[in-house]
C-alpha cells in the first residue's frame, strides 16, 4: 500500500471529522436489515461510526441490554465497572449504557468525576473486585458478587468512530462464545430498541445503582507491584509520553504525581477531532501508538528524553521511543521477554510466553536460549487470558503493540492489553540495565539473528476475506517458499489448537501468515526472514500470488 504524501504531518483541517454531525447521527436509527448496520463483534467489540449508521444510540442500547441478559445466564450479579475513552461517541454512548443498565437494575462503578478510564484501568478494577487470581478459583463469588466490565473504545480507530467492548469477570476480553451470544441477542434487540428499559441520564446518574470510586487512583498506587518504580526513580532518567489525546492522560498525570519521575507528558490536548495528530501511512488520523507516521510528534522529541512512550484513546497499546527512534512493536515485544523473564524471580519456573502467531520467531529464539515454553496462539488477547488466570503464562502480547504481565510476584495484574505499564517497563529496562530497549534489540539481533519482517494490508471484499478465512492446509500446493522447503502449513495455532481465522506457512528461516481483518475489508498479510530484505521481499511476493490463486 503506498505511503501517503501527507503521512507524518498534522492534520489539515479538510480531513478532521465534523463533530456536531456525528454527535447528531448518534440519534439516527439504523436499518436492522442491512448487515453493515448491525451489532457484529469483531476481535475487540463492537465498531463503527455513527456516520454510516453501524454505531448508533440504538446499537449502544442493544449491546448494553444484552450485556444484562448475558451476565445475569452466568450468574454475574456484582458491580459492573464501566469506562470510556476519549473518541467522540464514547461519551454519548457512555451515557446510553449508563441509562440501560441502571434500568436493568445493574450497580456500575464508574470514576468519581466521570473522566475517561482506560482499558487496563478497567481490567485492574474488575480483578481487584474478584479478589484477584485466589478470588477467581473460588468457587463462591466475593460478597458484592462476581464483577464484570465495558470499556467504549473503538482503539486506536479514526475519530469518526465508537466501539464497545465487554469484559467477564476475568477481567480480560470475552471469549467468542460471549461475544456471539451478545451480537446475536443485540440484533434481536435492534428490530425494536423502543422496548429496552431505560432510566434518564441525570436520575441514572444520582442513583443507589451507580457507585463512584478512583479507579485511576488505585491503578497508580499498585503500579509498583508490577514494575520497580523505585529504580526508574533513582536512575534519574528523563521520560516523555504522549497519551495521543486518549484516557491514559489522568492516569499519566497520577503517576508523575504518585511517583515523582521526570516524566514529561509532551501532549496533554484533549480534542475529539484528535486534530494534532499526525495522518497515519494512509492518510487517515488514527491513534496507533506503532505507526512511526502516527507517532510522528513525539519521534520529532526522542533526542529531549532516555526513553519516552505512547498509547492510543483506551491506553491498552503501547509504543517504545528512544533516541534511535519507535521501536518496532515484535522487537519490543522481544526485549521485554528478554528483560522480565530474567528479573522476575517470583515467577513461576515453568510459566511459558505467550504470544500471538504472527508475532515475531525471533521471540522463540530467546524463548529457547531462557529455557521456556512458548504458547503461540490466533490473533486475539483473549486467548492469553486461561494461561494468566492460572498462572501457567507470566506475559502475554502480540504484534499490534498489546501486552501484559504479571505482578513481580507472579500474582494477576491485568488480564486485557496494559499499555500504561508495558510502556514504563521500558524505562525499567533502562535503568537496570543500563541500555534502552533500542540498544537491548541490537543486542539479541547480534546474538539470536536478524529479523526483517513486515505486514501487508490490501483492501479486500467481504467474499474474498471470507475465502481467506476458508484456507486450509490443501490450498497451499507448493513445497518450498521463498527456495526453501515448507516445514508447516497452519490453521490453527500450536498452543491451544484454535483456529486462526486464515493460515500461516513456515520454512527454516520465513514464514508469512494471511488473515482477514475482524474490524475492516482488508486482508493482513505478515511475514518474517531471518535471511535478508531480499529474501522478505520474495516471501510476500510469493505469499500474495498464492493467496491470490485462491481467494480471487
Amino acid at each position: 500500500m503506498p505511503i501517503h504524501p501527507g503521512a507524518g504531518r498534522r492534520a489539515p483541517a479538510s480531513v478532521l471529522v465534523d463533530v456536531s454531525a456525528l454527535l447528531a447521527a448518534y440519534d439516527d436509527g439504523p436499518d436492522p436489515s442491512d448487515p453493515a448496520q448491525r451489532v457484529a463483534f469483531g476481535t475487540s467489540g463492537h465498531r463503527g461510526s455513527s456516520l454510516r449508521r453501524s454505531f448508533n444510540d440504538a446499537h449502544v442500547a442493544a449491546i448494553s441490554r444484552a450485556v444484562i441478559e448475558y451476565r445475569a445466564a452466568q450468574g454475574v450479579h456484582g458491580p459492573l465497572v464501566l469506562g470510556a475513552d476519549t473518541h467522540a461517541l464514547s461519551a454519548p454512548a457512555l451515557r446510553t449504557a449508563l441509562e440501560v443498565l441502571v434500568a436493568g437494575d445493574v450497580t456500575v462503578v464508574v470514576e468519581d468525576d466521570l473522566s475517561p478510564v482506560p482499558t487496563p484501568v478497567v481490567s485492574h478494577a474488575i480483578l481487584r473486585r474478584n479478589g484477584g487470581r485466589a478470588g477467581l478459583r473460588r468457587s463462591a463469588p466475593p460478597a458484592t458478587g462476581w464483577s464484570d466490565g465495558i470499556v467504549i473504545t473503538p482503539s486506536h480507530n479514526p475519530p469518526d468512530d465508537g466501539g464497545f467492548k465487554y469484559n467477564p469477570p476475568h477481567g480480560g476480553p470475552a471469549d467468542t462464545d460471549a461475544t456471539s451470544w451478545i451480537e446475536r441477542r443485540a440484533n434481536e434487540l435492534l428490530v425494536d430498541v423502543s422496548r429496552i428499559p431505560r432510566t434518564p441520564f441525570d436520575r441514572a446518574l444520582a442513583a443507589v445503582h451507580v457507585q463512584r470510586a478512583d479507579l485511576h487512583g488505585d491503578y497508580v498506587a499498585e503500579l509498583g507491584e508490577v514494575l520497580d518504580m523505585d529504580a526508574i526513580r533513582g536512575a534519574g532518567l528523563r521520560l516523555g509520553v504522549d497519551p495521543m489525546g486518549g484516557a491514559g492522560l489522568p492516569t499519566w498525570q497520577r503517576i508523575v504525581e504518585r511517583y515523582g519521575l521526570d516524566l514529561t507528558i509532551t501532549n496533554d490536548e484533549l480534542d475529539p477531532r484528535f486534530a494534532f495528530m499526525p495522518l497515519d501511512h494512509d492518510g487517515v488520523i488514527r491513534m496507533d501508538c506503532s505507526s512511526p507516521y502516527a507517532m510522528a510528534g513525539l519521534l520529532e522529541l526522542a533526542g529531549r528524553f532516555d526513553v519516552a512512550f505512547g498509547n492510543d484513546p483506551d491506553a491498552d497499546r503501547h509504543g517504545v521511543v528512544t533516541p534511535a527512534g519507535l521501536l518496532p512493536p515484535n522487537a519490543y515485544l522481544t526485549v521485554a521477554i528478554d528483560y522480565l523473564y530474567t528479573h522476575r524471580p517470583g515467577w513461576r519456573e515453568d510459566a511459558a510466553i505467550g504470544k500471538t502467531l504472527v508475532s515475531s520467531g525471533l521471540i522463540d529464539r530467546v524463548a529457547a536460549r531462557l529455557g521456556r515454553r512458548v504458547h503461540e496462539v490466533p490473533v486475539g488477547f483473549k486467548w492469553f487470558v486461561p494461561g494468566l488466570l492460572d498462572g501457567s503464562l507470566a506475559f502475554g502480547g502480540e504484534e499490534s503493540a498489546g501486552a501484559t504481565c504479571l505482578r513481580r510476584d507472579g500474582e494477576l495484574w491485568s488480564t486485557d492489553k496494559d499499555g500504561i505499564a508495558i510502556d514504563l517497563l521500558a524505562a525499567e529496562i533502562t535503568a537496570v540495565t543500563l541500555a534502552d530497549p533500542a540498544q537491548r534489540y541490537a543486542g539479541l539481533e547480534e546474538a539470536l539473528g536478524r529479523s526483517y519482517a513486515t505486514r501487508v494490508d490490501t483492501p479486500a471484499t467481504p467474499a474474498a476475506k471470507a475465502a481467506l478465512k476458508a484456507l486450509g492446509p490443501a490450498d497451499v500446493r507448493a513445497d518450498t517458499l521463498a527456495g526453501e522447503r515448507i516445514e508447516a502449513v497452519m490453521t490453527t495455532a500450536p498452543g491451544n489448537g484454535a483456529a486462526i481465522g486464515g493460515l500461516k506457512v513456515v520454512t527454516a528461516n520465513g514464514w508469512f501468515a494471511a488473515r482477514p481483518s475482524g474490524t475492516e475489508d482488508v486482508s493482513k498479510l505478515y511475514a518474517e526472514s531471518f535471511v535478508s530484505s531480499d529474501h522478505l521481499a520474495r516471501l510476500v511476493e510469493e505469499a500474495a500470488a498464492l493467496i491470490a490463486s485462491v481467494t480471487s
